[in-house]
């Protein structure tokens, strides 16, 4: 199901949902997109108590101890100011799967309340700040892999070749078969690891034949993947979450 959402003007202050792969393994990620809300004039507020989002356990079939993850989410986001998660697979999880999680519970109207609130950090750029870029770096061939859950669940698939279009010395390389998954999916890499290896080398292969020197992603998970690819077969294209590759260019 593909969400459809009104977008508000551009508010004071924003809550930022860092996920567990920012915070383990790309922390500069997280830090580099909340320097983007911040040029914006936005406040950013980062609750210090956030763990994961519960989407491991949910799309491995553990409701209900997804539901007790999500719970433990749901109180800190108190004020009614937005939700920035630098993923659209923990944004889909936290917007389309929230509410369905939740429902019949005595959490239902807050779960569908916070969920109301998601946004993916390129879908808040493009269409809540109206970002404009003054690119400063070199000029550069770039692909960009959209998740599935940002491209399937919250109907984001221009999100992130947008901004990467407002970038004056960027060319943005069409990949074959753009919309196939990395092959990551989160446990599904780990159920069925010698499926996921075929479907992350199909990746590197397109990416690698637009003659991109680097590739951008705005979800860790792809990231790592796709790039732990790049790297096991000894080549020079460099993986880099969009936050950062769009702060590194125009500060």
């Amino acid at each position: 199901m593909t969400s459809v959402k009104l977008y508000p003007p551009k508010p004071e202050k924003v809550y930022l949902f860092g996920t567990c792969l920012i915070d383990l393994f790309y922390p500069q990620a997280g830090l580099d997109a909340i320097r983007l809300l911040e040029r914006e004039g936005i406040e950013v507020l980062y609750p210090q108590d956030q763990t994961c989002c519960g989407q491991p356990a949910y799309t491995s079939g553990y409701h209900d101890e997804a539901r007790a993850v999500a719970a433990a989410q749901l109180d800190l986001f108190s004020e009614p100011w937005p939700i920035v998660v630098p993923s659209g697979s923990c944004g889909g999880m936290m917007r389309i799967h929230y509410p369905q999680l939740f429902a019949g519970t005595d959490r239902e109207t807050l779960a569908g309340e916070v969920a109301g609130r998601i946004y993916e950090l390129t879908e808040f750029l493009v269409h809540v700040c109206h970002l404009r870029l003054e690119d400063q770096g070199p000029s550069e061939r770039v692909a960009m892999h959209t998740s599935c859950s940002a491209r399937r669940e919250m109907g984001l698939a221009e999100t992130g070749p947008a901004l990467l279009a407002r970038m004056g010395q960027v060319e943005l390389a069409e990949q074959a078969r753009a919309a196939e998954c990395c092959g990551f999916g989160g446990t599904f890499a780990v159920r069925h690891p010698e499926v996921s290896a075929a479907m992350v080398e199909d990746k590197t292969q397109a990416i690698a034949a637009t003659g991109a020197t680097r590739f951008v992603t705005s979800d860790c998970g792809c990231l790592m993947n796709i790039a732990g690819r790049f790297e096991q077969q000894d080549k020079a294209i460099k993986g880099e979450h969009i936050a950062s590759y769009l702060w590194r260019r125009t500060s």
